[in-house]
């Protein structure tokens, strides 16, 4: 029996996600990578990259991981680069993509023998939250005047639009890439390669993939650019689920189990978002709040439904724990860390990583 708590990647979950990207890929020509700044457990990375591009960054670490675990393409991304990581960062990627043209001129000497490339703004985006919108007011993520832009376009390559947020609407993505065209047509003529970016939520069941397909071909044919996407979520949406044992129980009010595991520490974006993780199974005349084992109040999994009453040592199975989640796990209060485990496509699993004490400790000084 797996030791709990226990994040449990299942290929045979992840392969029908895998299936849809190298179709997409095969039907519209748009290269896909991997958001490691939403996954980046790297034991099936060898089976992703059976089906995938490469991988693209957030940061120097995640750049280097890229480069190292994943064959083909590494793509490097940061919001800034500090001078002491540039060099380390150029070695390990086959493009850069700067944040701002105050980036690409800071650097311009030490990148001009590499491919290069700018983050552009729309000013659209398709997310529900202020926290993740990257064009709220004020953002700095990207650079937004077609008129400013065109006056560097002839020292980079290509230009990253990353604006969409779980975006599952196939019209609304339709819209907003008519809009990227209306605005800054004149400058994606003028490149070699656009990144559209991660959000577009094409993995989720009936999604219309051939469309979007046709949608990207069309952009890449009347543009005369290679398409990257860079699916982080829609990679692994309910690849991986994380198993928790039930620890002790009692009422309130409502019926409570303390789990071995904790919101704060193992699921951080549910907290941050305020939402309810997912349950399976969750049906059944007993209703019960799952807690974490941490001393944040407000540590709640959700409140799921179960065919009788739950008691400690009994196991759950927390539904979707791999994107945005395992990449955000801590030690806070000292939780134990959940082990790593992958179940192959034969059912059989191997737990690939545990962590202990020594990991606690090493993590500060």
């Amino acid at each position: 029996m797996l030791p709990t708590p226990c994040y449990v990647i299942d290929k045979a979950r992840l392969l029908p996600n895998m299936e849809k990207i190298a179709w997409l890929r095969e039907q519209s020509g748009a290269k896909s990578l991997l958001a490691l700044k939403c996954f980046a457990t790297w034991s099936v990375f060898d089976f992703m990259s059976q089906y995938m591009d490469g991988t693209t960054s957030s940061s120097l670490f995640e750049v280097k991981l890229g480069r190292e675990k994943f064959p083909g393409e590494t793509h490097a991304y940061s919001v800034a680069y500090a001078p002491d990581e540039i060099d380390e960062v150029l070695a390990s990627s086959d493009k850069i993509i700067f944040n701002t043209i105050g980036q690409l001129d800071r650097f311009d000497s030490v990148s001009a023998g590499h491919v290069r490339g700018l983050r552009v703004n729309p000013g659209v985006s398709t997310s529900g939250f202020d926290l993740a919108d990257p064009a709220r007011p004020f953002s700095r993520l990207g650079e937004h005047d077609p008129d400013t832009i065109v006056t560097i376009a002839d020292r980079v390559t290509g230009f990253m639009f990353h604006n969409n947020c779980e975006n599952a609407d196939f019209d609304r993505f339709d819209a907003m890439l008519g809009h990227i065209e209306q605005r800054f047509g004149f400058l994606i003529r003028q490149m070699d390669w656009i990144s559209l970016g991660g959000g577009i939520h094409f993995t989720g069941e009936g999604y219309p993939l051939d469309r979007l397909a046709e949608r990207l071909k069309r952009f890449a044919g009347e543009n005369r650019v290679q398409v990257y996407l860079e699916p982080g979520e829609a990679a692994i949406t309910n690849a991986a689920t994380l198993e928790v044992t039930v620890l002790d129980t009692l009422f309130n009010g409502k019926n409570l189990a303390i789990v071995d595991s904790s919101i704060e520490a193992h699921m951080l974006d549910l907290l941050i978002y305020r939402q309810s993780a997912r349950m399976a199974p969750d049906i059944g005349p007993h209703e019960w709040m799952v807690c974490g084992k941490s001393c944040l109040a407000g540590d709640i999994f959700g409140e799921f439904r179960f065919d009788k009453p739950l008691k400690p040592g009994d196991r759950l199975s927390i539904q979707d724990a791999a994107g945005y989640t395992m990449v955000k796990k801590n030690w806070f209060n000292g939780v134990k860390m959940p082990s790593i485990a992958v179940r192959e496509l034969d059912g059989t699993v191997k737990v690939e990583r545990t962590f202990g004490y020594d990991e606690f400790v090493t993590a500060l000084s």
